[in-house]
């Protein structure tokens, strides 16, 4: 008999995760709070942005392995991939962890098992999920078996790294750990790495971690090299060659659900401890306001301190349409206090979310005078310069992406910036 999953939240990993067990082998049943999620999904429509995510929800369906609503039904394992944001005063918001547990209790039942997947400060299994788990009266360990086993993949790479990334297995006990290995061990041609549940949930957050930490270092050199003259594209690069440097690459801040989030449940936890960590998100959160202050500079060294931005990208990353966290959204904001005018647009957006939005490169780049390039969308790189220095009042571009070609963009009478680089400051 096929066993059944029902997995809480169909959002960036959520859906894809239930529609790689929908096609391999298990009966799905997703649930998500949200009307318009549910409709789309019921529609074989999906409302994000990924790659095979449409072919393979539209396999689960015509298999009839996927099933949607907005409550939890009877299952063999349950798997809560809910977001897990901060508040505004930086600590973790487990609100919907909290949520996602509770609505299952009603019909766990003996010899089920439960996963967490969402990313979460240490201890969140032992300290929130087992004490609403206990609720439904089975005996923690024996007769109910939790385990956590967190993600690890990247928008626009999502189901080549499910199968293909190793995994962390952190079960409460033996018996959670082997039967959640036995459950990705369906599609998953990585490792799986065993080991308890709170160590798992350090693990995932020490990987982001890393990445924040390395990211502000870079931005620091970006800083310092704006100062000196020296092109930080290009220093980061030579430094890679050594064999035991890998410096990441700076940009106008950090985004997505992870990496500017996380790091800040190690803040949380150990605040007297957590001192690199905590620089570290505190500069990559500058970089916001310090992309807007130069770009403000860029405009008043080029004679047109009035003059209109053309925002150009607003998700956290390229060529996805994920907008959580994104800089890009901390960047408007600091254009707007400081009374610049500006359009914005970016080609993967499904929406428009704010009144300065447009849906169209050429409304946003009218009468323009900075390019200001905050994602590196490839076809940013593939723009015509003809048809843009057509539309544009001045041939200026800001780009904090290392996205476009300086030598191409200048034959074609555009003036340069790069965030890191200083030459035509």
């Amino acid at each position: 008999m096929m066993k059944k999953i029902c997995v809480i939240g169909l959002g960036y990993i959520g859906l894809p995760t239930s529609v790689m067990f929908a096609n391999n082998g298990f009966e799905v049943h997703g649930v998500d709070v949200n009307d318009s999620v549910i409709d789309s999904l019921s529609k074989g429509e999906v409302h994000i942005i990924e790659p095979g995510l449409k072919e393979l929800l539209n396999s689960a369906i015509e298999k009839q392995t996927f099933t949607v609503s907005k409550t939890p039904t009877p299952a063999d394992i349950y798997i809560i991939a809910v977001p897990s944001p901060i508040n505004e005063n930086k600590t973790a918001n487990l609100r919907y962890v909290e949520e996602a547990t509770k609505s299952i209790v009603p019909v766990v039942e003996k010899g089920n098992l439960v996963i967490l997947e969402s990313t979460v400060p240490p201890r969140t299994v032992e300290d929130v999920m087992i004490p609403i788990l206990k609720e439904t009266g089975l005996a923690i360990g024996d007769e109910l078996y939790i385990s956590h086993s967190p993600e690890r993949v990247i928008p626009g790479k999502v189901f080549t790294e499910l199968v293909e990334n190793d995994r962390i297995v952190g079960g409460i006990n033996s018996v959670s750990s082997d039967m959640t290995v036995e459950l990705y061990e369906t599609f998953v041609k990585g490792k799986i790495h065993i080991t308890d549940a709170t160590t798992a949930e350090l693990v995932k957050v020490i990987e982001n971690t890393y990445r924040d930490i390395n990211i502000a270092f870079a931005n620091e050199l970006a800083k310092i090299s704006d100062q000196i003259g020296v092109n930080v594209w290009e220093a980061i690069n030579f430094a890679n060659f050594h064999p035991r440097v890998n410096i990441h690459l700076p940009g106008p801040g950090v985004g997505g659900h992870c990496i500017a989030v996380d790091p800040w449940f190690l803040v949380e936890k150990q605040p007297d401890l957590a001192n690199i960590i905590h620089l570290a998100r505190n500069t990559n959160d500058s970089m916001p306001s310090y992309t807007a202050e130069r770009a403000k500079l860029i405009l008043e060294s080029n004679g047109t301190p009035e003059g209109k931005v053309a925002v150009l990208g607003l998700a956290f990353k390229a060529n996805i349409d994920d907008m959580r966290e994104s800089p890009s959204m901390e960047v408007i904001k600091h254009l707007r206090s400081q009374g610049v005018r500006f359009t914005a647009y970016d080609p993967h957006a499904s929406k428009i979310e704010f009144a300065e939005q447009t849906g169209s490169f050429e409304e946003a780049a009218a009468d323009a005078d900075l390019l200001l390039i905050l994602t590196d969308h490839q076809v940013f790189k593939e723009l015509d310069l003809n048809e843009v220095k057509k539309l544009v009042s001045s041939p200026v571009v800001f780009d904090t992406k290392n996205c476009i070609d300086r030598i191409e963009w200048e034959r074609n009478e555009f003036k340069v910036y790069k965030l890191g680089d200083s030459k035509n400051s």
